[in-house]
């Protein structure tokens, strides 16, 4: 009986929770170890959401398994300093309500450190059980903190634990600039950033008060301003509002797809919109548009400036008269941002619809072509130039080195109900926009699922010398408006190294993005999620590497 009893202690002790923690621990009652996985998601923590979803941990059991009850998870972070950027850590449930997924707490703890438990109780039904890994950002956060978890360990009722080490991947922060029904808006979009002399970020959108839907509606002109790298952000103002002009209802005066412009030169803030007041509200304003010049009949492109770094906004400019052609049926600018020249020129991306006898290939009533409208009188007057391709839309306009203007397009070819796919139109003018010439890397080296996409230009020290650099942000997926991606070109565009690439998140959004240089080391991203704008600061390091 005594030879019995010394051979339990000892058994005792081999399986007790004091033992070996960066290994599998097995009890006697198991034929094999449970299998887990830790998957990290590119996503970011949003300041301003109590509910980050993270990662995904997947345990899965053999036939014969006898564990009941996960009573306790580990965390290892890489840095003690995430005690200053993360309030909580919750573990969900995920559990079928009325046959939709719905996520329920079943552990937290608000004291975080390096290293950081939280203790469970939670039953293991089945041979497969996922949880969901949620942080909570402190709401003073530094958005520019980065998180990675090293290692996570889980603790089971049958006094085994096991280790696991997730994918790598680094954890960003990110702010939501504007929330859906925020200021009693219920949907933001269409983002436009740039950087001014005095180092602001001056943010333009829509503010869609009803709904999402598109121009003919109830929408205005919003603006957000940052002096701090976009630490912080000043209250909303509304810069561009038609009223009730023509003693028509706002949402028969809606202005929206707005286009901003710094001048660098005469510290000047542009903002191109485009407003139309005789269409219905049952009229969408893109086909409601027709040939003619008064706002009763087709769009309108209307200017606000600013001279004193955002603060106050001029009255709303009509310049169409200088760079409509009363054939077309339709001109707007961008929509995201423009650029000042080195010479000083003042040049919108835009767009128009020419009616060129024939239906569009995309099966609509007209042909739309992307296009340039330039000033070379800082904005006194204004020009435009021709179309770059048929049946482009919304494009952005980046300067090159040898001073020529390239053009990178959203291209309607591009639609997977028509089973083609085939990625951005650029092309290259060397004359203002009077003629074009097609990119070698047109329609292959960026894939895109028919979105709005942001490109600029910057100087980088690479390798110790300064180079041209172009950086890229879109929707990185062929089909749908998943996986918002930064993407770096060396060689002027004509490549695209999957090495030079960051996906910020991989969820589904409405996926149109603008990006600007906040300094040479730092980008900032303006991007949509799902009725909401979102933004991150990337380090250009993060993306370049070890150049």
């Amino acid at each position: 009986m005594k030879k019995l009893i010394v051979i339990l202690l000892i058994f005792m002790q081999l399986t007790s929770v004091g033992g070996c923690r960066k290994e599998s621990v097995v009890a006697e009652t198991n034929s094999a170890p449970i299998e887990i996985q830790v998957q990290i998601n590119h996503v970011p923590v949003f300041i301003q959401h109590e509910t980050n979803e993270i990662a995904t941990i997947t345990i899965k059991k053999a036939e014969n398994d006898r564990t009941q009850k996960l009573t306790g998870i580990t965390f290892h972070f890489s840095d003690s300093n995430v005690q200053n950027v993360i309030k909580s850590i919750h573990l969900l449930n995920t559990a079928p309500d009325n046959n939709e997924q719905s996520s329920h707490f079943i552990g937290e703890t608000s004291e975080i450190k390096k290293v950081t438990t939280i203790s469970l109780d939670q039953n293991i039904s089945g041979l497969t059980s996922s949880f969901f890994i949620s942080l909570t950002a402190k709401k003073n956060a530094n958005i520019e903190a980065q998180i990675q978890i090293e290692e996570v360990i889980l603790e089971f009722d049958n006094l085994t634990e096991q280790s696991v080490q997730p994918n790598k991947h680094t954890i960003k922060l990110a702010h939501v600039v504007r929330q859906q029904g925020q200021d009693n808006c219920d949907t933001y979009r269409i983002p436009g950033i740039v950087t001014t002399n005095e180092g602001s970020l001056i943010a333009v959108y829509d503010v869609r008060y009803n709904n999402s839907k598109d121009l003919q509606e109830d929408i205005d002109i919003g603006m957000s301003r940052s002096t701090d790298g976009g630490q912080t952000w000043e209250p909303m103002k509304i810069i561009m509002d038609m009223g009730e002009w023509g003693g028509r209802a706002q949402k028969l005066n809606g202005i929206g797809d707005p286009c901003v412009l710094y001048d660098n030169q005469t510290k000047t803030l542009w903002v191109a919109a485009l407003w139309m007041s005789g269409a219905t509200s049952n009229d969408m304003l893109w086909w409601a548009s027709s040939p003619g010049m008064k706002p009763e009949v087709t769009g309108q492109f209307m200017l606000a400036k600013s001279t004193d770094d955002g603060l106050t906004w001029s009255a709303p400019i009509n310049i169409t008269e200088q760079i409509k052609n009363p054939a077309w049926q339709l001109l707007l600018q961008g929509p995201g941002r423009g650029i000042c020249m080195n010479d000083g020129t003042l040049v919108f991306p835009a767009q128009f619809k020419a009616d060129i006898g024939e239906k569009a290939l995309d099966g609509g009533q007209y042909t739309c072509h992307s296009t340039i409208v330039y000033s070379k009188d800082q904005g006194q007057t204004w020009h435009i130039g021709t179309g770059a391709k048929t049946n482009t839309t919304e494009a952005q306009v980046v300067e090159l080195q040898d001073g020529s203007l390239m053009l990178n397009m959203r291209d309607d070819r591009n639609r997977k109900d028509k089973g083609d796919t085939n990625g951005r139109a650029v092309a290259v003018s060397k004359d203002m926009g009077a003629t074009w010439e097609v990119h070698p890397s047109s329609n292959h080296a960026l894939p895109e699922s028919n979105c709005m996409a942001s490109i600029i230009e910057a100087k980088v020290e690479i390798n110790g010398s300064s180079k041209n650099v172009l950086f890229f942000s879109n929707p990185n997926n062929k089909y749908e408006r998943w996986n918002m991606t930064i993407k770096a070109s060396i060689d002027n565009g004509l490549t695209w190294p999957d090495e030079y690439q960051i996906e910020l998140n991989a969820n589904k959004g409405y996926g149109y993005s603008c990006m600007t240089m906040i300094d040479n080391q730092t980008i900032g991203i303006l991007y949509e999620g799902v009725k909401e704008l979102y933004f991150q600061k990337i380090a250009v390091s993060d993306i370049l590497g070890n150049k």
